[in-house]
């Protein structure tokens, strides 16, 4: 009942909270289902499911109370009861404007308080288990890719070699994917979110992988830049020059740090070399039961690092028409530096 209990949800004369994330309903209650919503007040929280989940929900949730709902608003305003004159905070990112307007309607607009921001970064920082769990994602992973880099060849397709690392994820024990695997060689990596396609591994192409599983419900994230047969001098060049960005960025994670300076030192490492124009996104962003959430590693994210969160690392250098290198590694913020959690090594492998 702890997470709930949270002072920060009940700032600004708020007094109670709708929350309608599924990640936040599930790292608050244990709740996996697929759709539900969270009421949260001073001294109790109940957790409001259809019919077809109210047996997951007993099953799983034991910080808050059931309602089964046969109207999701309907739910809402039986739940909150007399205090519907009180002002009530809502997740405004996670419903619908349609959504919002039936829920005004029965609320009374002017005591509905949109929050996003204040929300932002309530799973931020990671207790043990969640840690552990992160660990085993990116232990399955890197396993997964290094038996598949051994058979990256010429003629296979990008999205063969997806396939194979998606099929190989589930075979090992993945509840899923944390997102659909980037397989980007030649001039598509040098798109940062490229997808896979049909396009055939040629001998001195590089290949970028980008790639993380689920376990327990959390995610890893781990970006890797192949070369297939031989790297020229330019390739092996810039590979080096985002290695050295990765690392000083790397070096400078511990917690007191901005994520503004940790952007910034890796970007002006790839600037002594012409290359920041190159560098088209923020430099890393938080890891947990969402790949991407709380802190954003970038040049305008004034966070402060804490010890136990999570985080990537990842500069690239992409050029368009031509091609690209990314490496990522998703790292643990401790006191006094980083623990990186991702397992395959990040020098310039030639397959």
């Amino acid at each position: 009942m702890s997470r709930l209990r949270s002072k920060r949800f009940f700032q600004g004369g708020v007094q109670a909270l709708l929350l309608f994330d599924l990640h936040n309903i599930r790292y608050l209650t244990g709740f996996t289902g697929s759709d539900g919503v969270l009421v949260v007040r001073p001294q109790a929280a109940t957790l409001l499911v259809d019919g077809r989940y109210v047996t997951q929900a007993q099953e799983e949730v034991q910080s808050a109370d059931i309602y089964c709902y046969q109207d999701k608003v309907d739910g809402i305003v039986a739940v909150l009861d007399r205090a519907v004159e009180d002002p009530v905070g809502f997740e405004a990112s996670a419903v619908s404007y349609d959504f919002y307007q039936k829920l005004a309607e029965r609320l009374r607009k002017e005591n509905l308080t949109p929050l996003s921001e204040e929300l932002y970064s309530l799973r931020a920082v990671k207790e043990d288990r969640e840690i552990s769990c992160i660990r085993r994602a990116a232990q399955l992973s890197a396993g997964v890719l290094e038996a598949v880099s051994r058979r990256i060849r010429p003629g296979m397709s990008e999205l063969d070699l997806a396939l194979e690392i998606d099929f190989g994820a589930k075979r090992a024990g993945a509840e899923r994917m944390a997102f659909e695997t980037i397989v980007a060689s030649g001039a598509n990596a040098a798109l940062p979110h490229a997808k896979p396609g049909r396009k055939i591994l040629e001998y001195g192409d590089l290949v970028v992988v980008d790639y993380g599983a689920v376990v327990d419900g959390y995610c890893s994230d781990e970006t890797c830049t192949f070369c297939l047969g031989s790297a020229d001098d330019r390739k092996r060049e810039i590979y080096s020059r985002v290695k050295e960005a990765h690392d000083r960025a790397l070096d400078e994670v511990r917690s007191g740090v901005t994520c503004s300076r940790i952007d910034h030192v890796a970007r002006a490492c790839l600037a002594q070399y012409g290359l920041d124009s190159y560098f088209t996104h923020g430099t890393g962003h938080g890891v947990g039961l969402e790949v991407h959430e709380a802190p954003r590693v970038s040049r305008n994210t004034d966070t402060v690092l804490s010890e136990g969160m999570i985080i990537t690392i990842e500069p690239g250098v992409y050029l368009p028409g031509q091609w690209g290198i990314r490496i990522e590694d998703t790292v643990l913020v401790r006191e006094d530096g980083a623990e990186v959690l991702t397992k395959m090594p990040k020098d310039l492998l030639v397959l």
